[in-house]
């Protein structure tokens, strides 16, 4: 199942990236299109820092944080044995993110940012979503499933 999230992983960072450069050849030039009025657009943005932009010009940090995570996510994804559906989509989806927005850093020095919603501030991407969702689903995890594997245990010690 582990080599199986990795392929998933590496389809998420195959459409972020596909994603992105159909934003930089179609949207870049125009700098914004409307997707849905009034709800959402595409607007070409360079992102240098984090997320909302903060600690811009940190890329060497972000690209060593974003490896060192992706490291221990896959190794735990073969290691860790009390998986269940969110923790493996969890793992897929914030290496996926994570790696694709790690090759705009050390390929361009940014990350294109491109989907506007009108009900939030920030200009994200599709990695930026995988991101965020992974990240939800590792605390459904460790909310609703680990807690439990944790009672079994301990109700089994003598």
């Amino acid at each position: 199942m582990a080599v199986a999230m990795l392929l998933l992983s590496v389809l998420f960072t195959v459409v972020d990236q596909f994603l992105k450069l159909v934003v930089v050849r179609d949207v870049k030039p125009v700098g914004s299109v409307s997707v849905i009025p009034g709800l959402l657009d595409w607007e070409y943005v360079e992102n240098r820092g984090a997320a909302f932009s903060l600690l811009e010009g940190g890329r060497w940090v972000f690209v060593a944080i974003t490896a060192a995570v992706c490291v221990f996510i896959i190794f735990a994804m073969f290691r860790y044995t009390r998986h269940e559906f969110f923790s493996w989509a969890a793992s897929a989806l914030v290496v996926g993110g994570g790696v694709g927005n790690m090759i705009d850093r050390i390929l361009h020095e940014y990350v294109v940012d491109y989907i506007r919603v009108s009900f939030f501030p920030a200009i994200f991407n599709f990695g930026d979503c995988c991101v965020v969702i992974g990240a939800i689903f590792f605390i459904i995890h460790a909310v609703f499933f680990s807690e439990r594997d944790t009672e079994k245990v301990i109700r089994r010690r003598p």
